[in-house]
């Protein structure tokens, strides 16, 4: 989807727009409060992506019924453009490629010294992969 920020919306593959509804505001379990604002569509009768759209197959509402709706957190998306960009500078490329010579090389060494190895353990219902000494 499309964002046009000017107006403040959302523009769909069939070119209908999700216009902001309200925000809503949720509180975790360890007191954070965020932030999410509500675009709703105009009108998605008769649009020929609406069965790939609308998510939510055992709702009790009919498709026909129903139109798109769309969650944003903003301060989500702050962050993680700012992480991106942290990640792809020439300072975060140096910290991976030193995370990767450091620290998982500490860790092979240390299930090496501990003698770990990896074995498949099968079950009827699915197989997992556990360590054994």
């Amino acid at each position: 989807m499309e964002y046009d920020a000017e107006l403040d919306l959302y523009i769909c593959r069939n070119g209908k727009r999700l216009m902001a509804d309200h925000i809503r505001h949720s509180k975790s379990k360890t007191g954070y409060v965020s932030e999410k604002t509500i675009y709703k569509c105009e009108d998605c009768n008769g649009c020929p992506y609406k069965a790939e759209c609308i998510k939510g197959n055992n709702c009790k509402t009919p498709l026909e019924e129903r139109t798109k709706t769309l969650q944003v957190a903003r301060t989500f998306l702050k962050y993680r453009q700012e992480g991106l960009e942290q990640i792809l500078s020439d300072e975060g490329i140096v910290y991976r490629m030193n995370r990767t010579i450091q620290t998982e090389g500490s860790f092979g060494d240390f299930k090496q010294d501990m003698q770990f190895r990896n074995k498949s353990k099968k079950n009827e219902a699915a197989s997992s992969r556990i360590f054994i000494r």
